[in-house]
């Protein structure tokens, strides 16, 4: 770069080094020029050309070395100079999301050979220099291949927690055989339960009756232990517990060789009741003879379901509904309350899955205006998990009777623990209408509703159905792992409704203790049966 003055001081010319190229020209007026307009100039010069040289060298790094005129240049600097960068970058970002729309739209090709791993993917990359495009379409083989192999693992995972939940723990089973040859020896197992002077109490009804029907020994201790535990009146309880054939004797030892003193312990067999029989009990006969029934309860869970289209969620209710334990007498033996207890007014029935950390006297004190059912309703919480169910969560409302006959938006309530008014219950037609629907969900196939024995004790009871206070019973222990700790610890009543029970191993570590704390491992056949060792 260099600076000339004319002989005459009436010009400067800026050249370039070489003197080839003029790049500016100032033409002065001998006249009107003084020499501080001079020095002005030329001080102002100086500041500039610094800047311009810069300019420049940068664009002759970049390549302009190449132009062959000042248009060339211009375009290089110009917008430098108004402050613009380079727009490739945003080229090659555009041109990359062009190539991942078409990608996105594109089928995976048959026989393409997926990468194992990010590293394989990058050596193969180096090695035979993919396109972008070849690039994209083998992560989003990738990627659909990780998607499947999740699924997979998840639905894999229910389906062994499903088995896992309708088996019978082995310290379990060592519980009711040791408990039945103990009834087979040893005359103390035997004795009657209640003592006979007790046995006028078991109709009285000036004494609070719970029902409990299991066939869950461990389960049925911690319900009555924890019962009597935080009663203030233990004296006055009455514990019915009702349980099948092949448990009585077991069952029957239990409460023999553990008394709940002062409360007041009475158990049956179903086999002991007359008044169930096939004639009287439609659902025995449609257990024992429907063979859609055990199919869908005992079969291949997953033969016919199109898992490519049901989300895990989805899949894992319609797991949770197909448990044997829906298909049990048991289960359904709540409804037939009335009949059982004929000479009681009023119970309190209990699910062999909760635990009680309350006094529950004040349930007999609460008026349920002439209700039949006291139950706690799940459809006014926050929790979308547990406290969000309303009909159309039972119901598949594609059926043209179930549409017909039910609102999707009417409110359920829960089973579990119960206050029923058996008096009222006598005067309704409440057992008829449970029979009538069973019965045409049998002829539909099972396809009018999903879960065992809630279903159509919704559709029976309503009418006749008096809420009370969700502080009495929280549920949701066996299936909602995020359970507030502090809410468990206020529930007068907590229900480990779900697949993960607390006697079992996929039980939930943080909340099995509320349960544990009622199990008495200092007993001799809890102890050599390792019970949740």
């Amino acid at each position: 770069m260099q600076l000339h003055f004319s002989p005459s001081m009436r010009s400067i010319t800026i050249s370039s080094r070489n003197g080839f190229i003029d790049l500016m020209k100032i033409k002065v007026a001998a006249r009107h020029i003084s020499y501080r307009t001079l020095f002005h100039t030329i001080l102002i010069l100086a500041f500039l050309l610094p800047f311009v040289f810069i300019l420049t060298a940068v664009v002759t790094l970049e390549g302009v070395n190449k132009c062959s005129s000042f248009d060339c240049l211009g375009r290089r600097l110009g917008p430098k100079l108004l402050g613009r960068g380079d727009d490739s970058g945003q080229r090659l970002v555009r041109d990359f999301y062009k190539i991942l729309n078409q990608v996105n739209a594109a089928e995976i090709p048959n026989g393409l050979k997926l990468p194992e791993s990010f590293a394989q993917l990058v050596s193969e990359m180096k090695n035979n220099k993919y396109t972008a495009k070849d690039f994209a379409l083998i992560l989003k083989g990738m990627m659909e291949r990780s998607d499947r192999e999740i699924r997979e693992s998840k639905f894999a995972e229910l389906m062994n927690k499903h088995f896992a939940a309708s088996a019978i723990p082995k310290g379990i089973h060592c519980l009711s055989l040791r408990l039945t040859d103990e009834y087979s020896s040893n005359a103390h197992a035997r004795k009657q339960l209640p003592s006979p002077e007790l046995l006028p109490l078991l109709s009285n009804n000036s004494y609070h009756h719970f029902v409990l029907s299991t066939d869950n020994i461990l389960a049925a201790s911690v319900v009555v232990s924890s019962t009597v535990q935080s009663s203030l009146r233990p004296e006055k309880i009455v514990f019915h517990v009702i349980t099948d054939k092949k448990t009585y004797a077991g069952m029957h030892s239990w409460f023999a060789l553990n008394p709940v003193s002062p409360a007041i312990v009475e158990v049956k067999g179903v086999h002991q009741f007359d008044w169930l029989t096939r004639e009287n009990v439609p659902v025995l006969e449609a257990v024992e003879n429907h063979i859609g029934i055990r199919a869908y309860y005992h079969g291949n869970h997953i033969a016919g379901a199109n898992l490519s289209e049901t989300t895990p969620r989805t899949f894992a209710s319609k797991l949770q509904a197909r448990s044997p334990k829906y298909i049990s007498i048991l289960n359904h033996l709540r409804i037939y309350l009335p009949e059982l207890f004929s000479h009681l007014d009023k119970v309190v029935f209990l699910d062999d899955d909760v635990v009680i950390q309350r006094d529950l006297s004040p349930l007999w004190e609460i008026d349920l205006a002439g209700k039949v059912n006291g139950a706690v309703e799940t459809c006014k919480g926050e929790d979308e998990w547990v406290m969000s169910k309303r009909f159309w969560n039972y119901f598949n409302f594609s059926h043209p009777l179930v549409a017909k006959n039910l609102n999707p938006d009417e409110c359920a309530w829960a089973y579990g623990m119960n206050i029923f008014d058996l008096h009222a219950w006598r005067k309704t037609n409440i057992r008829d209408t449970y029979h009538a629907w069973l019965k045409e969900n049998l002829k539909s196939n099972l396809t009018m509703w999903k879960l065992g024995t809630l279903p159509p004790a919704l559709i029976a009871f309503k009418g006749h159905v008096h809420p009370i206070n969700p502080s009495w019973h929280m549920l949701g222990l066996g299936y909602q792992n995020k359970t507030d700790i502090e809410s468990v610890k206020k529930a007068a009543v907590i229900h480990y409704n779900g697949q993960s029970k607390p006697w079992l191993q996929i039980g939930f570590e943080h909340l099995r203790p509320f349960w544990t704390k009622y199990v008495n491992y200092s007993n001799d056949f809890i102890r050599n049966c390792h019970i949740l060792e």
